[in-house]
């Protein structure tokens, strides 16, 4: 079986590693595209994942040469890009009344942008090899908006308008485009809400708990698996039925 290549774009956070995981235990050779510069942080990131296929490529997913040359470097020492995780993200909240434009922009930029600025020259490839799967992490707030993230909800439900476009483009072309939707996780920066919000946050959650990163890695690796061919323009949502719709 032809060990298939994937690329996770925000992939030493703390959703971004839990995928990275997935991936590699499904049997892909990983390669986590984030901000460089902060030595710790990686090499946390290394210890986290040492024992897996898993290597780590400085990128600035706004930059949207660096994207290009990134694809291409990766492409020609592994021979191909077969599986794309955009889960690149930040957050700047604030009220709209409050919100200053380099806010919002810079939302934007990483949330959306980043999304073309990688997707944009791995489908090249993907096209010319007919195989591949683009999974992009949006987030129920993209579903039902949340109070001081406009630019935030803007973006993340953007990627899905994003999702189900470039399904119906690619799809007789063995490249399958989803979406998935977290809710509340377990990550530092959830966990760095304080804990009397928190608990009303978990207290609107069904299943009565924060979600694990490695769940939402498990429906990535799910859709990003050569037999999952048949679902294409979907978004599944992973929030323990924090928002539940037909």
């Amino acid at each position: 079986m032809v060990q298939r290549v994937a690329v996770v774009s925000g992939g030493i956070g703390g959703l971004g590693t839990a995928i990275c995981i997935a991936l590699a235990q499904a049997g892909c050779k990983v390669v986590a595209a984030d901000l460089g510069g902060n030595d710790e942080r990686i090499a946390g990131f290394e210890a986290a994942v040492a024992g897996h296929d898993i290597t780590f490529a400085a990128l600035d997913v706004t930059d949207r040469e660096a994207c290009v040359s990134l694809v291409g470097a990766i492409e020609q020492a592994h021979g191909s890009l077969d599986i794309l995780v955009n889960a690149a993200g930040i957050t700047r909240d604030s009220t709209l009344r409050k919100m200053d434009g380099a806010q919002w922009d810079a939302v934007l930029a990483v949330n959306l942008d980043g999304v073309f600025n990688l997707t944009r020259p791995a489908l090249d490839g993907m096209l010319a090899r007919g195989f591949g799967r683009i999974v992009n992490i949006s987030s129920v707030n993209g579903q039902t908006g949340q109070f001081g993230q406009a630019n935030y909800a803007a973006a993340k439900a953007g990627m899905h308008g994003f999702t189900m476009s470039l399904a119906r483009e690619v799809a007789r072309k063995g490249i399958t485009v989803n979406s998935i939707s977290p809710g509340y996780c377990e990550t530092a920066m959830v966990m760095a809400i304080p804990g009397e919000i928190r608990a009303g946050i978990v207290d609107q959650v069904p299943v009565g708990r924060l979600g694990k990163p490695a769940e939402i890695g498990r429906a990535v690796a799910f859709l990003a698996a050569d037999d999952a061919g048949f679902i294409t323009g979907a978004n599944i949502p992973v929030n323990g039925g924090l928002f539940i719709s037909f």
